[in-house]
């Protein structure tokens, strides 16, 4: 190989081995079954991408939390490990109203209570669930790919607004 093209050709590689490595690390993927197993909470949530329908099932607004969005939370499925009866819908706001971005399942935390399985993922323990209190949840982010997993608790680029000064 002639000089010229042996020097651009490792030009490329070098930049190509730097720029990989210079990548964003990305949570490790789920299980592929399991999107089999969330078919039905695509199913039964898809609709709440509609606001209005969330609230006409049921389900109350509360504050937002960072890292979640607003969670809309249907007090009769709070202690359903049912996918298609999640306890809260989480909503951000963006330049077109509020978006459906994750569903969450909530089961209230007690002594003795062991934290539910779903999706061969553990319930995470959580304090100050909005309106619940201590509890056991799991995410599920269906509607807003997270880089930090699927079923991580919180995102990264979901916000609130900022809260003027006093």
């Amino acid at each position: 190989m002639a000089p010229r093209p042996l020097k651009a050709a490792l030009t490329v590689a070098s930049a190509a081995a730097v720029t990989l490595t210079a990548a964003p690390a990305q949570a490790a993927e789920p299980d592929p079954f399991v999107w089999t197993e969330l078919a039905g909470t695509y199913v039964a949530t898809g609709m709440y991408g509609y606001e209005p329908y969330a609230v006409a099932d049921g389900y109350t607004p509360t504050s937002c939390v960072p890292g979640m969005g607003y969670p809309y939370v249907n007090e009769e499925n709070v202690g359903e490990t049912d996918p298609e009866k999640p306890a809260a819908l989480l909503y951000e706001k963006g330049p077109d109203g509020l978006r459906l971005v994750a569903v969450e399942w909530v089961v209230k935390a007690g002594s003795g209570v062991t934290p539910p399985t779903m999706f061969g993922q553990t319930f995470q323990v959580r304090e100050n669930v909005p309106d619940v209190g201590s509890g056991h949840t799991l995410h599920a982010w269906l509607y807003k790919p997270n880089p930090s997993g699927l079923f991580n608790a919180t995102h990264p680029d979901v916000t609130c607004p900022a809260t003027p000064a006093p």
